[in-house]
């Protein structure tokens, strides 16, 4: 039988499209195995959100044929639609695939014989109208591809070049798709895209989306992966908070809290209805989780703009911040633009603001602390511990239980111990809810 093994640079969306490839090679006859032990086949999805992205994809493809020299290696996603020839011309790639032919490896392998030269199966993005649902089965926790694609046309991004325009998924189907995840007995389903928000399929939007999964039996727990914040409703936020599957997490990309910056970034919200989407949050779910996107450095951001982001984001109740530093990106309106921010600055402004997320998580953790919250356990055992997270995205540490593994627990939250995880008590959790019966 022969081996095929994967590997997947990027977001969450793109694992759950590397999962469905998968299924594809085994359900054709092949084996997967991992990375690291060799394969007939390797595919690498890859991303292109950073120009690191990129020179990751060259050093994976190396790493693959140092283990397996005579492997066919195929190269798909994001890297793969924006720059095929570039890919192409990376010694042992056999075959380059774009955002449309992804799904197709198995047909365009041809056998899987290494080729003198790779074969590109690219595409323009114009043509990439069609949608394919995607998720992943993997550990407790799975990714639902729901949408895919962008119209939003941010300055500084290639995503609608490399996935072309917004599409989605018909409730219908997505809702099929969680049905046959619950007989994989997974306990939670992270609902992913590039923009999910935008999701819309005949005359339906996202809050009609959620309102159907909500109904599905088998699931505990949904959790919405990054959302807009001009696209995050009051309907939307009132739902989650009576939801008892929705959970009380929002990730919400800021990239910058000074209203100038937004505004040469395209994005289609200022500072000030951003603070009102947090408060309408808080107002409702007090332990509600709260992430922020945020990018430094863009060009023309000055010390004082800066100075304004770090300042907002201070003034919010969030929890943690994801810190992007500001990458040029061919193609771009973003990289005719001036003044540059040198990578000295924005090297100094990404420390300043993962300084401030580990702030913020920590005051974060801290008010949770006391309190009882239902963990999901995942399998992994990490120097004789267990890990998992609350529904409101706490990290929970307990000693390793095998029993435990892809459990939802009811936990009482002890302490912060000094690697910023919380420590748990199961049985004190369970003598307070005796008590409550």
């Amino acid at each position: 039988m022969k081996t095929v093994a994967f590997h997947t640079l990027g977001c969450k969306l793109n694992f759950a499209e590397t999962s469905t490839i998968a299924r594809q090679f085994e359900q054709n006859g092949f084996s997967k195995t991992d990375f690291e032990n060799g394969a007939d086949v390797f595919v690498i999805n890859t991303c292109s959100v950073t120009e690191d992205a990129n020179r990751e994809c060259r050093r994976i493809v190396r790493n693959a044929l140092r283990n397996s020299p005579e492997a066919f290696v195929i190269v798909t996603g994001c890297y793969a639609q924006l720059k095929p020839e570039e890919i192409a011309n990376i010694k042992g790639v056999d075959l380059v695939l774009g955002t449309n032919e992804k799904f197709n490896s198995l047909t365009f392998m041809n056998g899987g014989h290494k080729k003198e030269k790779a074969e590109i199966h690219s595409c323009e993005i114009e043509n990439a109208n069609t949608f394919i649902g995607s998720y992943s089965t993997d550990k407790t926790r799975t990714f639902l591809k729901v949408q895919d694609g962008c119209d939003y046309n941010c300055s500084y991004c290639t995503i609608p070049l490399a996935r072309g325009a917004s599409r989605s998924d018909s409730i219908e189907n997505v809702v099929s798709n969680a049905k046959k995840i619950t007989e994989q007995e997974i306990k939670e389903i992270v609902l992913t895209g590039v923009n999910i928000g935008d999701f819309r399929n005949s005359n339906k939007n996202f809050l009609s989306l959620i309102t159907e999964l909500d109904k599905v039996e088998g699931i505990s727990r949904f959790r919405i992966s990054s959302i807009e914040p001009n696209l995050l409703s009051d309907e939307i936020i009132e739902f989650v908070a009576n939801s008892e599957k929705f959970v009380p997490h929002f990730h919400i990309p800021l990239q910058s809290g000074s209203n100038k910056i937004l505004s040469l970034m395209h994005r289609r919200y200022m500072s000030e209805l951003y603070s009102e989407r947090v408060q309408k949050i808080k107002s409702l779910m007090p332990q509600c989780c709260i992430g922020v996107d945020v990018i430094e450095g863009f060009p023309g951001e000055t010390e004082n703009d800066f100075l304004d982001t770090y300042n907002f984001i201070s003034s919010l109740d969030i929890s943690y911040l994801h810190v992007f530093t500001y990458s040029e990106r061919e193609n771009t309106e973003a990289i005719t633009f001036k003044p540059v921010v040198s990578m000295e600055e924005r090297r100094k402004r990404n420390k300043i603001l993962r300084n401030l997320s580990a702030v913020k998580q920590q005051k974060f953790y801290s008010e949770n602390i006391g309190t009882e919250r239902t963990v999901l356990f995942e399998e992994e055992n990490k120097n004789g511990f267990l890990f998992g997270f609350t529904e409101n995205y706490i990290k929970v540490k307990t000693k390793f239980n095998s029993d435990l593994i892809n459990e939802l627990r009811e936990v009482y939250l002890s302490e912060i111990d000094f690697d910023g995880n919380v420590l748990c008590e199961m049985e004190t959790a369970a003598q307070t809810l005796n008590l409550k019966s």
